[in-house]
């Protein structure tokens, strides 16, 4: 019964959140809601017994996001409170959100009390998968299309991001902060590799683990403490890129390996090998998806000859 009151509790506070930080007429007061709807997700997701995804949440969902929602206010000069609103401008947005609820709501209901024929079919072919968790296999055996094309997705969204990144800054960070950032940074990295290690039979997996070292890595580049993650370094742009790469590298030579007369499976891999295949391919997508979360937040823009002239130009109209 104390279960049931908490959850229902959980619920509503969520609901209140989402349409408090859309009705909030001050846009840092709706960040911060933001945030705090982001936190809350992450013990939603405790609850439903997926500690993988409650740890992505609260990395991406409350900490990635909502800082870069304070970079771009910060940028805009938009702390300020927002001019006032009528009732039927604040009212869409709170319309917006109470639509969406009711749809997950009919989707939910909509859901039969009896599991359709796809997890018997996954549990069929798990041992041709190499691994022994039902996600991980679907996510990167059975429908690696998937993760495929979000790996495309973020190298595609962090080049877009640096082309639109401000230039270098110099900023101060606090010793307290430094400190404590050096202390937390082998503990994330820990703790990512066992995220990773472990998806191969329990929630985890590349994606959680490299919004992990991304939160990680947000906090020491704020700190001014890993000068060398910028986007004009080599090995940063490398592994950016290898995530993608290595995936198609990898479906490339399991389709060649079949030979021209057997039946092309494509992003499918030989039961034998797909074990090691797997973790090749979650080993280079942790490091891909750590780099692009975290210079989606904090790129600079790569220091080309056009931008160090416009720099020039400014400081010159500067004096």
């Amino acid at each position: 019964m104390s279960l049931l009151l908490f959850d229902t509790l959980l619920c509503g506070l969520l609901v209140a959140l989402a349409l408090a930080s859309v009705l909030s007429r001050q846009l840092s007061h709706a960040v911060i809601l933001y945030i705090a709807f982001g936190l809350l997700m992450a013990l939603v997701w405790a609850r439903l017994a997926a500690p993988d995804l409650a740890l992505a949440e609260a990395a991406i969902g409350a900490g990635l996001t909502g800082a870069l929602c304070f970079t771009a206010l910060a940028r805009q000069g938009q702390l300020t409170l927002s001019p006032r609103l009528s009732w039927q401008q604040r009212g869409w947005p709170a319309l917006f959100v109470l639509l969406t609820l009711s749809g997950l709501l009919l989707a939910l209901l909509q859901i039969p009390a009896r599991p359709g024929p796809l997890p018997a079919l996954v549990s069929q072919e798990l041992a041709d998968s190499g691994i022994s968790h039902p996600v991980t296999a679907v996510l990167l055996n059975f429908r690696s299309w998937d993760t495929l094309l979000e790996l495309l997705v973020l190298l595609l969204a962090l080049l877009g991001t640096l082309q639109l990144a401000p230039a270098p800054a110099q900023q101060h960070s606090w010793a307290l902060s430094r400190s404590w950032s050096q202390l937390l940074a082998p503990l994330i990295i820990l703790l990512a590799g066992y995220v990773l290690w472990a998806g191969a039979s329990q929630p985890g997996g590349a994606f959680q683990a490299g919004a992990l070292l991304a939160a990680g890595a947000v906090v020491l580049k704020l700190n001014k403490q890993l000068s060398w993650l910028v986007w004009r370094n080599i090995w940063v742009r490398f592994f950016a890129v290898a995530g993608l790469g290595v995936f198609v590298i990898v479906a490339l030579t399991a389709w060649l390996l079949q030979g021209v007369t057997a039946e092309p499976i494509w992003l499918r891999w030989p039961p034998e090998h797909a074990k090691y295949i797997i973790l090749l391919i979650e080993i280079f997508a942790t490091l891909a998806i750590a780099i692009t979360l975290t210079l989606l937040v904090v790129a600079e823009q790569p220091e080309t000859p056009l931008s160090l002239a416009r720099a020039e130009t400014a400081g010159g109209r500067g004096d």
